[in-house]
Order: C-alpha cells, then sequence, then structure tokens
C-alpha cells in the first residue's frame, strides 16, 4: 500500500513564494500565512513541493489508508491561489455561497485574488473547516515519532 506523497519537508515557505507567486500573488501569500497560522497556532512549513501547510493531523480511511496532511493550508496554481477546506456541511455552503468570486472544487477553493473574496467568510470557513478536520480526526497536533 503506498502511502502520501505529500509530507512535511523543510523547504522554506519564503523561498517558494518568491519563486512561485507573481506580483499580486506575494502580498496575498503574506496574508494567508499570517490567517491560517493565527487559526491554527501553527507556524508555514511546507508540504511537499507546493503546499503551505499549518498544523498535522493524522487520519486513517476505511480502506486502512493512512497518513499526515496539513491541518490547514494554501498553494499557488498558476494564476489562481488555492485553500484547502472541508466543505461538506450546510453552513460552509452558506459561506462559500457569500465570500464573492471563486470556483469549489471538493477541497479545494480557488480565487485570483484575496480582494475578490469577503475576508471574514474567508476567516469563518477556514476556522470552520478546522474545527471539522479536528473533530473528525482527533484534537492538537501530532507529533512525529523520534
Amino acid at each position: 500500500m503506498s502511502g502520501n506523497k505529500t509530507k512535511a519537508t523543510e523547504a522554506s515557505v519564503a523561498e517558494y513564494i518568491a519563486s512561485r507567486a507573481n506580483e499580486q500573488q506575494q502580498p496575498d501569500c503574506q496574508e494567508l500565512i499570517a490567517l491560517l497560522g493565527k487559526l491554527t497556532g501553527e507556524p508555514a512549513q511546507m508540504w511537499g513541493p507546493s503546499i503551505v501547510g499549518f498544523g498535522v493531523y493524522r487520519y486513517t480511511y476505511e480502506s486502512g489508508r493512512s497518513g499526515e496532511a496539513p491541518l490547514a493550508g494554501f498553494a499557488i496554481r498558476g494564476r489562481e491561489l488555492v485553500v484547502y477546506l472541508f466543505c461538506e456541511d450546510e453552513a460552509q455552503a452558506a459561506l462559500l455561497a457569500r465570500i464573492g468570486k471563486h470556483r469549489m472544487t471538493k477541497s479545494c477553493l480557488y480565487f485570483k485574488r484575496l480582494d475578490d473574496l469577503d475576508r471574514v467568510v474567508l476567516e469563518q470557513l477556514v476556522a470552520n473547516s478546522i474545527a471539522q478536520t479536528r473533530a473528525r480526526y482527533g484534537q492538537g497536533p501530532i507529533m512525529a515519532p523520534h
């Protein structure tokens, strides 16, 4: 059984942003770092080559596959930014309807710039997602074995 390919790394978040973000995305990335750091209480860390993650949780699927993933995170995807969210309930759907110009896939909120979004709604979406993740998979950070 193969494990999760996206793992926490020691790569530099600042270097990732400097190398991938365009002029508009640079300040948006800094704002996302501040927001996700505030909501998780965790510092930014690279996960794989392209996800800026905050905190960690351990999951196990019904199939038995397990791994770790960031509690919250974002990435630069070309001209868009993506914030990773659990949005499986009606409260999250109602917030998405009010957030502004975006597109949503199963767990990815895509947008071109933070100015297109209602930041209060974004903060609530992320806070709810973190709470749902903690409720589903357990509280607090998971420490890696030594």
